[in-house]
């Protein structure tokens, strides 16, 4: 592993954190940096931060439950359980980012956030902006509602609630939708890179990507993410907060779980109109390689994945958000390892 060590440290970002677990047991736990901007409170093995869509299995993970228990079926229309859904869209579509709704189609405040029914009401009221099954467009920003919403419609508990009963209780997996007071006192304060980072990841005027990551404001402003609003609201598509080995340990729960083998099931090939370039395979709710190895990359450069062929589960979380670089160099270590 000293090459994977090496990897990590080649490029600090002012606070970071990477654990890699193998066949069950940690063999590599590192962390640096600061979690505050002024660089005084240091990054330790206790620190949160916001990782963005790599928090997107995770309420996807929610729902699968349900479908393993038999309340859920992938096939069956959302609307059979969210009667106010207008969109014939199956679960099996919306988990796999195929519904057509990769938008907010309501123009909403940063303080909206804060405001779950609100968002689901726009979002079961919305037109598909292809038919569902046709196209695939990651649904960056709505992802969480349509799901988690569909958690809550079968279940009674509010997404965030189910995810701490059912996935980080058993997993033993420090991850959070919604914090508390001590919850956000453990938080790392966000960054960029550079300050044009939010044009940069922004897309073109108009494009599916502009359109989607725009409203509700505020997921791309430091005022709104660092704030206590953010943290304290429940934003599954974006908002995970979560500790490095949070994240290792939910993909190596999974990978030990039938229900890891349906979470990573290929679903749709294709080029995706939210990230545009080469083709990708889109699982129920992560991004499957060629490789075998199957997870989800968050934007500023966040990632967690399975490697099964390995045994191995990989998180690498960081509160400067840039690129990834740093992922791609330890990958490309831990393949040659």
């Amino acid at each position: 592993m000293e090459a994977v060590r090496q990897a990590f440290v080649e490029d600090p970002r002012g606070g970071s954190a990477l654990v890699v677990i193998e066949d069950g047991r940690v063999v590599l736990d590192l962390h640096e940096g600061w979690r505050d901007a002024a660089r005084t409170v240091p990054w330790d093995a206790e620190t949160l931060v916001n990782v963005y869509s790599v928090g997107k299995p995770v309420i996807a993970l929610a729902a699968l439950l349900l479908v393993e228990r038999g309340r859920i079926a992938l096939d069956d229309p959302i609307a059979r359980y969210w009667p106010q859904f207008q969109t014939h869209a199956s679960v099996r579509q919306v988990l796999s980012h195929t519904a057509g709704l990769p938008t907010f189609p309501v123009p909403r405040p940063a303080e909206s956030w804060a405001e779950w029914d609100v968002l689901c009401a726009d979002l079961a009221a919305a037109t598909p902006e292809w038919p569902p099954g046709t196209v695939a467009a990651e649904h960056a920003l709505t992802y969480g509602h349509l799901v988690g919403e569909l958690v809550r419609r079968v279940d009674g508990r509010s997404p965030g609630r189910f995810v701490a009963e059912e996935i980080a209780e058993p997993f033993r997996a420090d991850l959070h939708f919604g914090l508390d007071a001590a919850g956000q006192a453990r938080c790392a304060e966000l960054e960029f890179d550079a300050p044009d980072w939010p044009r940069r990841n922004t897309g073109e005027p108009g494009s599916v990507k502009a359109r989607a990551v725009e409203n509700p404001a505020g997921a791309r402003d430091l005022a709104v993410v660092n704030s206590a609003l953010w943290r304290s609201a429940t934003v599954p598509a974006v908002n995970l907060h979560a500790t490095a080995l949070g994240i290792a340990r939910f993909y190596d729960e999974l990978m030990r779980r039938p229900v890891g083998a349906m979470i990573a099931t290929g679903q749709f090939t294709g080029v995706d109109q939210f990230i545009g370039g080469d083709p990708v395979t889109w699982g129920l709710g992560v991004q499957l390689e060629a490789d075998g190895t199957w997870g989800m990359g968050g934007l500023g450069g966040n990632a967690g994945w399975a490697d099964p062929g390995r045994g191995q589960a990989i998180a690498y979380v960081t509160r400067r958000l840039g690129d990834f670089s740093t992922v791609d160099r330890i990958e490309e270590a831990l393949a040659d390892s």
